[in-house]
């Protein structure tokens, strides 16, 4: 819970210190940013009464802690708070040379930190045979009902869309790591291949 602390704090810094018409319009452009394959963005009801430590939980619900402080430094970068798109980038241990063109940041330099699970997210969700991973989780990172509720998805794929997007935005790296040794454990080919891409 130590990094998810540290995001909370560095994402909450920024949101307080804007005017009150810069975060209406953090919150507009937050649910129309074009966010990475396999996320979605924040619905906008979520959004409309949220304040400043609202919208830091959201941001970390909805992408973890590496890929929410990026999307926060975007969406600052757009409605021009730059001084806090900064301040935040070099909080989070990004420099100034990780913006792309125009000075709008494209890439952070998060990519070696973002845990595997995140990383390879749409493949693990096409490729993943989950019955028998589910049964190593059980009892340690999924609770009885999240059990039953994966297991009553039809296919592979929606079992694996509902852990991704209904259970996993509340994991920390211990969970994820969980799942990634029980992926290792029972489908080793598949996590080769991608730790070599």
């Amino acid at each position: 819970l130590g990094r998810w602390r540290l995001s909370l704090d560095r994402l909450l810094d920024a949101l307080e210190n804007l005017e009150e018409a810069d975060l209406k319009r953090f919150k507009r452009k937050l649910n129309e940013f074009p966010v990475k394959k396999g996320y979605e963005n924040i619905p906008k009801g979520r959004l409309e009464k949220a304040d400043a430590l609202d919208l830091a939980e959201l941001l970390l619900s909805f992408y973890a802690e590496e890929y929410a402080e990026e999307v926060a430094i975007g969406v600052l970068e757009e409605i021009n708070c730059k001084r806090q798109a900064e301040k935040l980038a070099s909080l989070a241990g990004t420099s100034k040379e990780d913006m792309g063109g125009g000075g709008t940041f494209l890439q952070l330099g998060f990519s070696s930190r973002v845990h595997f699970i995140d990383r390879h997210r749409e493949e693990l969700i096409q490729r993943t045979p989950i019955d028998q991973v589910l049964d190593c989780l059980y009892g340690t990172v999924l609770t009885p009902e999240q059990y039953e509720k994966i297991r009553a998805k039809e296919t592979n794929q929606e079992k694996m869309r509902e852990l991704y997007y209904k259970i996993m935005p509340s994991w920390n790296n211990y969970c994820k790591d969980q799942l990634y040794v029980a992926l290792k454990d029972k489908n080793p080919y598949l996590i080769e291949d991608l730790e070599g891409k």
